[in-house]
Parts: C-alpha cells; structure tokens; sequence
C-alpha cells in the first residue's frame, strides 16, 4: 500500500469515527420545534436558536466521545477500527474531550436558561443527558439490555422537541409533541441500523441489542414497519388539523426510506454490504426532519 493509500485510509477512519452526518441528529429536534414555534406564534429568537443548536451538537459529541471511552472498556468495539479510543490510544483524552463538550453544551442551555429567568429549559436538557448516559454508561449500560432506542426515542423526541419549542415561546404545545413522535421514531431507527453488521462482536461483548434479541431477518422486518410508520401518522396528523398540510413534504423522504428498507431487507446478514445502512437512515432522518420543518415555516 502506497503512502498516499494509507493516508486515505486513516482520513475514512478518522470521519468514519467523527461521524459528521450523524449530528444531524442534534440539529433536528432544534430545527423543527422552532419551526412549530414559529408557525404557532410568530416568534423566532435566533439568538436561542443558533445557541440551543451549538449546545445539542456539543452534548452529542459528549455522548459519541463517552461511548467510544465505554465501549473500549467492555471490549466490544476490539474490532472497530474507527473508535476513536482505538485510533488515539488514549482514552482518558477523550473521556475528558467528552466531558468538556458536556460542560460547555449545557452552559450554553444554563445560558437560556437565565436569558428567559426559567429553568425549564435546562431541567429538560439534563433529563435527556441522563437518559444519554444510562443508554452506555455504567452501572446502567442500558444499550446492553436492548433498551437503547427507547432511550433514545424519548431523549431525542418527546424531550428535546418540545423544550426546542419551549425554548422559543416558555409555553408547550401539542404540535411539539407530536412532531417529537416522527422525529423520536426516525432518530431511534440510526441507532437499530448500526446493529445489523456487528451481531457477532455484540453477542460476544453479552451486548443484547434488539438485533440480536430478533435476529436479523426479523430485524429487517421490524425496521421496515417503524419506517414506513412515519408517513401515515404525518398524513394522519394533517388530516387532524395538527400539522399543516405543507408538512406533507416530509414524504419527499420517501426514496430514502424505500432504499433503507430495500438495502436491508436484501443484506441483513451479510455484515460487510449493511453495515452501511445507518448512513441511508441518517437520510431518512434529515430529509423527513427538513421537509417537516420546513412545512411548519410555509404553513
């Protein structure tokens, strides 16, 4: 191998472990409770705004930074070439890498917090911290137990939508709620596809994720039930007088569910051909999240 091939290779494992798609995932729930703000009283502070987002990307760094330092402490990730405990050699660096990206995300919430004289905000946020860390951290290590995306349905969804909104206007609203059911189910369906390819390291770590609870034929089957869930229950909402109809432009994310859905069935177990479909769901996340939003603001 040629230095120049080599020097490729360690850049995709450096943003193989950064995951820079991924933090989509903290943009979102920001992005569409402030749209149902926006659309429900007219009120955009983007000052709280781009504040909230800076602050959900640093806590998620927090979160993929801390499960690298405590997945390599079970010895599941032996075989992941780009954690990036394996790829430094030094874990108590990124353990405390992790926990500066905590500390300056949840100043810039307390921020909020004392801008708006109420502390919900920030009350909120640290219930969905603690879900973050039961999901990987010990003693908890729920993720172990298969329960890792109902954790994140509800960190990611009914928490952090609603105090999103919250966040804009200091009141609550159904719509919020609401929406963080679509945004939970499709946050939580990343976590399920990262599970398809690593079955046997899972297993051999005691790991019982819902993949190897189901097996992956049945995996595939339940994934495809989850992501096609989303649309009817938009469509449901719209026909409520819930959403706006505008939000029907989340079905524009339709090709890449069809594809997840295709891929997986197709090469669920075959570790090496799926291990990429959490990248085609990560693109059902953000173009259903986007449209949805962005149906909010039209409407």
């Amino acid at each position: 191998m040629t230095t120049k091939q080599i020097s490729h290779s360690k850049n995709k494992l450096w943003m193989a472990a950064i995951k820079p798609p991924m933090y989509s995932v903290a943009i979102m729930p920001i992005w569409i409770g402030t749209a149902i703000a926006f659309a429900e009283k007219k009120i955009l502070n983007t000052t709280v705004f781009l504040t909230f987002l800076v602050a959900a990307i640093l806590i998620l760094a927090w979160e993929n930074l801390s499960n690298d330092v405590f997945d390599s402490e079970t010895g599941i990730d032996k075989n992941k070439h780009h954690s990036l405990v394996n790829l430094t050699g030094k874990k108590s660096l990124i353990f405390w890498l992790a926990n500066l990206c905590l500390v300056i995300g949840l100043l810039g919430i307390l921020a909020i917090a004392i801008w708006q004289q109420d502390p919900t905000v920030i009350i909120m946020v640290l219930a969905a911290c603690a879900l973050g860390y039961m999901y990987q951290g010990p003693p908890f290590r729920l993720g172990y137990q298969g329960l890792g995306e109902i954790l994140c349905f509800f960190a990611f969804g009914p928490l952090l939508v609603p105090t999103a909104y919250y966040s804009q206007t200091q009141t609550w609203s159904f719509a919020s709620f609401a929406a963080s059911v679509i945004v939970g189910i499709v946050t939580s369906l990343i976590l399920f596809c990262s599970h398809f390819h690593q079955v046997k390291d899972d297993i051999a770590a005691g790991k019982r994720s819902p993949i190897v609870r189901l097996g992956t034929t049945n995996g595939a089957k339940v994934l495809v039930w989850f992501t096609a869930s989303i649309y009817p229950l938009s469509l449901l909402l719209v026909i409520l007088g819930i959403f706006p109809v505008w939000t029907l432009l989340s079905w524009l994310s339709l090709p890449s569910a069809f594809k997840l859905c295709r891929h997986v069935q197709e090469n669920h177990n075959y570790p090496d051909k799926v291990s990429n479909c959490k990248f085609i769901a990560v693109a059902v996340h953000f173009w259903s999240c986007l449209f949805l939003g962005v149906g909010f603001f039209i409407g």
